[in-house]
């Protein structure tokens, strides 16, 4: 499959000397469910701003769908690649809901009849259409986030990513996030999240890449997440559903990722 995302032998180094990332390398197919999993401070925000140029590669290369990540290209990438923070005031600071959304697609030299498309078609998506008009200071957390990602969709960017997406989101706001998700997949949206949240990750990722301290620890498929010695240097923990057929003594290849998977066993077993 095409590369979306190709990140070679990338170092970054802060002002101060500190090592953010060293020597990483990994590869994102085009169209896939990508989660970036780490403990806090593992270099995943600063690898995620290397993806649309907000950081340039001190060493190393990022490509971006067969276009290198340097000062002549970050315009061009910052259109492919759409990142939602994970502190929405650091992305939502308009003067209403509507003009916030609409910022990236005018700046992108769109029509107006096409910003208005977009932005309204996006809100309406989102379940923000009734906050069009409000400021959003006086937003909640969740609306802020919802509105975030309302400006990265209105720039229909091929590449999508979130950086801790799910933090502060009520049940419903997950569920609800999880479904849009799914339907950004279903678009042909390549999508990398950024999270330690591993039951979140086991349920919807179809690629795992864990750092550790700046450093590439592993990559695979979701049975990444039942390597409890590879968790474990990361600091991590084995979703829910597996600890729970692991102290049950099931055998580590019936052992379930997801709550999917756990269904399926169980409902197997009591036939």
């Amino acid at each position: 499959m095409t590369k979306a995302i190709d990140i070679k032998n990338l170092h970054y180094n802060y002002s101060d000397g500190t090592e953010a990332l060293r020597d990483i390398s990994f590869s994102i197919d085009k169209g896939s469910k990508a989660i970036l999993l780490g403990p806090n401070g593992a270099g995943k925000t600063t690898l995620l701003m290397h993806l649309n140029g907000v950081i340039l590669p001190q060493r190393g290369a990022v490509i971006i769908d067969g276009r290198a990540v340097n000062k002549e290209s970050a315009r061009e990438i910052k259109q492919k690649v759409g990142i939602v923070f994970q502190d929405p005031d650091d992305q939502v600071f308009s003067t209403t809901v509507w003009e916030d959304v609409a910022f990236g697609p005018i700046n992108m030299g769109m029509s107006e009849e096409i910003i208005r498309e977009k932005v309204d078609k996006v809100l309406r998506a989102l379940d923000v259409w009734q906050l069009k008009d409000k400021m959003p200071y006086h937003l909640s957390y969740g609306q802020k986030k919802r509105v975030a990602l309302a400006g990265i969709l209105a720039m229909d960017s091929d590449i999508i990513v979130l950086d801790e997406p799910g933090t502060c989101l009520d049940p419903k706001g997950k569920r609800d996030l999880f479904g849009i998700l799914n339907e950004l997949h279903c678009d042909k949206k390549t999508i990398l999240i950024a999270t330690h949240d591993i039951n979140f990750a086991a349920q919807w990722a179809g690629r795992i890449i864990i750092l550790k301290e700046g450093q590439l620890l592993n990559e695979g498929d979701r049975n990444l997440l039942l390597e409890e010695d590879i968790l474990m240097q990361a600091n991590l923990t084995p979703p829910v559903v597996s600890s729970i057929f692991l102290q049950a003594g099931y055998q580590k290849d019936k052992i379930p990722v997801n709550e999917e998977e756990a269904v399926a066993i169980l409902k197997k077993a009591t036939r």
